[in-house]
């Protein structure tokens, strides 16, 4: 077992940037991203936005699931060298439902003396839940919502969940996973003899100027973003009350 407490070969810092208000990037966090020696993102277009904002001039390079070998294998050879690298995803914290958890793996596996530390920040998940109002200390992250097949089953799993379910889910399927959600809801209540449907919450473009957060059943909440088609628009997250 390789301990970290001393660091003897690189440092991999993962760094949780805003997911939406630059103004939640914090201290530590731009410190970080300042010392590197390089920064790897998913997009570096977008990375430049919050960089350039914060005057970081540090060299970037791209790293998600595509990426060529060249760059992984530059990023390993900064850290081989001693170097420090910082790897940050388009918003929030990089790992979670985020490919750059793959680098993380690589590092230990290859090089399992290079120190690995967190600069902790903004997550949409934590975020979201925070602001929802349910009780309970217990809660289950599904991630992004799969399609079709894969989201039929993952809708099972969360209506018999009996803690409150976290996933994701894109502009572009919100609504056709409030109505399998909805549909799966209404099916349990009626084959259990229940009045009511569990309540759901989503939370859109979080920390940004059109942040907007809606409240009810799951059925009510689908006519209401059936009704705002102008209201589609964003990232969602959707927390479900446990069963």
């Amino acid at each position: 077992m390789i301990s970290q407490d001393t660091e003897t070969q690189g440092k991999l810092s993962i760094v949780a940037t805003p997911i939406g208000n630059l103004g939640d990037m914090t201290f530590r966090a731009v410190d970080t991203l300042k010392s590197s020696d390089l920064i790897a993102c998913e997009n570096t277009s977008e990375a430049q936005k919050l960089l350039k904002h914060y005057d970081i001039t540090t060299p970037t390079t791209v790293y998600f699931s595509h990426s060529s070998l060249s760059h992984e294998g530059k990023i390993l050879n900064v850290l081989r060298d001693g170097g420090h690298v910082s790897l940050i995803s388009d918003a929030g914290t990089p790992t979670i439902s985020d490919p750059g958890v793959l680098l993380v793996q690589k590092v230990i596996d290859e090089l399992p003396e290079c120190r690995i530390e967190c600069i902790p920040g903004a997550s949409a998940i934590i975020a979201a839940l925070s602001i929802s109002g349910f009780t309970g200390n217990e809660f289950v992250f599904f991630g992004f919502v799969p399609h079709k097949k894969g989201r039929e089953t993952l809708v099972k799993k969360i209506v018999h969940n009996e803690m409150i379910s976290v996933v994701y889910e894109s502009v572009h399927r919100i609504e056709k996973f409030l109505e399998s959600l909805s549909t799966a809801m209404e099916e349990e209540s009626f084959s259990n003899r229940k009045m009511t449907q569990r309540k759901v919450v989503v939370a859109r473009e979080l920390t940004k100027l059109h942040e907007e957060v809606v409240r009810g059943t799951t059925r009510e909440v689908l006519e209401y973003f059936t009704s705002h088609g102008d209201r589609v628009r964003g990232e969602f997250v959707v927390i479900v009350e446990g069963q």
